[in-house]
């Protein structure tokens, strides 16, 4: 469904590098993320994406490269980025003393909406994100971890924008949230043809999602694909050895190596990838018998992303913390809003609200 409108839907990045001091948090990434696409960018804590994810939504400057959204240019064309885009980042940003409605309609009146418009627009986002009929007295800091989650969906999505970013939006939520943020974007993505740029902890959350997967490491994209070319590139099918110690699977590792040039070991787990597993099975347990090293449990799988991470990056992916030290320092490109206002209004265009759409916001939200 891409640029079904005839609109730009397209994300660019050619060289892209931005350094804190002498460190690369991101060094020389190319993207190419066509109108219409769900992707998927997935890395390890601290290895580029919140800085790449500001990049592309204005909020910082490359020290070198460029990249494009929306058609625009990130740095000479901040504020037309800024109208095409919706962006709901890893910290929901919300007052917790206004409702939903009263955040809905202020975020449409600072994109210029009247009174009754920005009402109107309110009413529809909250069917959107199946917030409808909750209280609508009540605050937005009285709301659970998925509740707040979708709002600050709706929020994102005030401006109708083509692209929305969105930095690991199911992160802290319970499986039932998860699923249900899983179908909003996936809907979104479908019915409006939106091209969505996805940061995510969850490894399944990209699998299921995702049209294309890029994964970065150390500032750089180390694999990129579908989810079943990537998982294809690891092999075909996959033996996981268990052991009682680590020891023990440390000890496999060498003395596989002649069977399974491919192969992760994970803490007591060997993983070894094969073309036809179950045919190498017997050689493996007779080389591990050979060598004196008792064997716990086998099992044999298809790869999963989990696979592909562990191998491009060397390590697993851990859910639920927050990326320490990416994008931690340096400052805000010239044109990107600094205020502590919560980040889908401050990054929302370069148009000043008027005094009378600030002033009664709140006036015009209730219900």
């Amino acid at each position: 469904m891409a640029d079904h409108d005839g609109e730009d839907r397209t994300i660019t990045a050619e060289g892209l590098r931005r350094t804190f001091g002498a460190v690369p948090a991101v060094d020389g990434v190319d993207l190419h993320i066509p109108g219409g696409r769900i992707f998927g960018f997935l890395g390890p804590n601290g290895a580029g994406k919140t800085t790449l994810v500001k990049i592309l939504t204005t909020i910082l400057n490359p020290t070198a490269g460029k990249a494009t959204v929306a058609g625009y240019d990130v740095q000479r064309q901040g504020g037309k980025v800024r109208e095409a885009i919706g962006v709901a980042l890893q910290d929901v940003g919300l007052d917790p003393l206004m409702t939903a409605r009263e955040l809905l309609v202020l975020q449409s009146q600072l994109f210029g909406k009247s009174g009754e418009e920005a009402r109107q627009k309110a009413e529809r986002l909250l069917v959107t994100v199946g917030l409808d009929d909750v209280d609508p007295k009540k605050r937005a800091g009285a709301y659970s971890g998925g509740m707040k989650r979708r709002l600050d969906l709706a929020l994102a999505l005030v401006n109708d924008p083509r692209i929305l970013f969105l930095d690991e939006p199911t992160t802290g939520l319970d499986p039932a949230s998860r699923v249900g943020i899983w179908e909003e974007v996936r809907r979104l993505n479908e019915e409006l043809g939106m091209t969505i740029f996805l940061t995510t902890q969850y490894l399944e959350e990209a699998d299921r999602l995702a049209d294309e997967i890029a994964i970065i490491n150390k500032g750089k994209i180390v694999a990129a694909g579908t989810p079943g070319e990537l998982k294809r590139e690891v092999g075909d099918e996959v033996v996981e050895l268990q052991f009682a110690q680590c020891e023990e699977a440390e000890q496999a590792y060498d003395a596989l190596a002649g069977i399974a040039p491919n192969r992760q070991a994970t803490g007591h787990d060997l993983r070894l990838y094969f073309g036809r597993a179950a045919e190498n099975v017997p050689e493996l347990v007779r080389v591990l018998d050979g060598a004196g090293i008792r064997l716990q449990g086998l099992t044999i799988e298809q790869p999963s992303l989990d696979d592909v991470f562990l191998r491009v990056t060397g390590e697993a992916l851990e859910h639920g913390v927050d990326e320490a030290g990416d994008a931690a320092s340096g400052s805000p490109a010239p044109d990107a809003p600094t205020s502590d206002v919560p980040a889908p209004i401050a990054a929302a265009s370069d148009a000043p609200a008027s005094k009378e759409a600030l002033a009664t916001a709140n006036e015009e939200a209730k219900p």
